[in-house]
């Protein structure tokens, strides 16, 4: 593991730092006052923050000449150097493991998928570190060390303590994995809930970028939402903010795997609909995409399935919006392949349950592969390295 010989460490671990490295991989190139302004620094603190990174290769230097003030030399803009390092994200579902090689802006230079031979944390762990030594020789051909890895996993995730606490697609409880991913793939390791790692990408590079509240529900095989406020992406004390996935919005409902009746997901998770539309339709259907075909095909049952799927949606989406504000609510995952046929259930169940000025929300979807999903866990590896602090 050539790639990964000697530990190195960010030049210089403050909260300062962290911010203006942070607003420059965001928005960059920018210019020190730029980047003062919108990191909400003072300019002293952000050249200070901005030397050590630039001695290191961190951060670039470019001459701004369209920038230059009424007295004195330009001023310059900095940037990002993607090429200074790498990092590799993985993303792990209940059947296979989605892998990427990305740099030190997040862009993804290789990416793999590899099935998973079973679910055990065993077969598991061996299955990804095959696809960790790949990306590592893959590495080798940049000439550039791999100084992290972030795994992205479903389920309630204690990033702080690199623990999955549960994992219900991959029946996993109380595992210890970013030791165990250390000890076995030999790099340092970031372990966070897929959806919050997914958010931390949006906030940097995609639809969340210069938003201080948003928040990304992903709908899928499981009901997801990841939250920022205040600029910070939030977990919560116990690791488990946003889990709209098991709101209730029908008492009467179908019974969800968590013990209560009605929640979001046990209407609209992808396994809901299959078992919905087979009641309905009194038919064998094997998978999702056999219910979404049969849902397009004009199936009154398979369709009224979608329609109260997308009430369901709607009204926890409503409910994020009542309760926090966001500027923005981005809907994604694989669940969009049938957004066709609920998405006017969605926008009518928010705008009747958004109270006031909430129902303002800007709602969006933004159709998202796994492997950005793998992109986010590489954020998150990129934020442990940057700052001790990953808020």
């Amino acid at each position: 593991m050539s790639s990964t010989s000697r530990v190195e460490a960010f030049p210089v671990n403050t909260p300062a730092a962290s911010q203006t490295f942070t607003t420059v991989l965001s928005h960059g190139p920018l210019t020190r006052l730029e980047v003062a302004r919108r990191a909400g620094l003072s300019p002293a603190a952000v050249t200070k923050a901005v030397r050590p990174l630039l001695e290191a290769g961190y951060l670039l230097e470019d001459a701004n000449d369209e920038a230059r003030p009424a007295l004195g030399r330009p001023a310059n803009l900095v940037r990002v150097d993607g090429g200074r390092a790498l990092f590799i994200g993985l993303k792990v579902t209940g059947d296979e493991i989605i892998g990427v090689l990305a740099d030190l802006c997040c862009r993804i230079r290789v990416a793999r998928r590899v099935p998973l031979r079973g679910r055990e944390p065993g077969q598991v762990l061996a299955v990804a570190a095959e696809l960790v030594q790949e990306l590592l020789t893959e590495a080798d051909g940049f000439g550039v060390r791999v100084l992290g890895l972030g795994i992205a996993v479903s389920g309630d995730v204690d990033r702080a303590e690199g623990t999955v606490r549960y994992s219900p697609f991959l029946e996993w409880r109380d595992l210890r994995l970013a030791e165990l991913a250390e000890m076995t793939c030999g790099l340092p390791t970031t372990v966070d809930n897929d959806v919050r790692a997914l958010t931390v990408a949006e906030q940097w590079f995609g639809e969340g970028v210069g938003l201080s509240d948003f928040a990304v529900v992903t709908v899928g095989a499981g009901i997801g939402c990841g939250l920022v406020v205040h600029g910070r992406v939030v977990a919560g004390a116990h690791g488990v903010a946003g889990e709209i996935g098991h709101v209730t919005v029908d008492p009467a409902g179908p019974p969800c795997r968590c013990g209560n009746r009605g929640c979001v997901e046990a209407i609209a998770a992808d396994s809901a609909i299959v078992a919905q539309v087979c009641e309905v339709t009194g038919l064998k259907v094997a998978d999702i995409a056999e219910a979404i075909e049969l849902a397009h095909r004009g199936d009154a049952g398979a369709r009224a399935v979608y329609a109260k799927a997308g009430e369901a949606i709607g009204r926890g989406i409503a409910t994020v919006a009542n309760l926090l504000g966001p500027e923005r609510v981005i809907i994604s995952g694989e669940g969009l392949a049938a957004y066709d046929l609920f998405a006017e259930q969605i926008r009518e169940a928010f705008t009747a349950a958004a109270f006031g000025s909430a129902a303002r929300c800007d709602v969006r979807t933004r159709p998202l592969p796994f492997e950005e999903w793998a992109r986010g866990a590489a954020a998150t590896a990129i934020q442990s390295f940057i700052t001790a602090d990953p808020n």
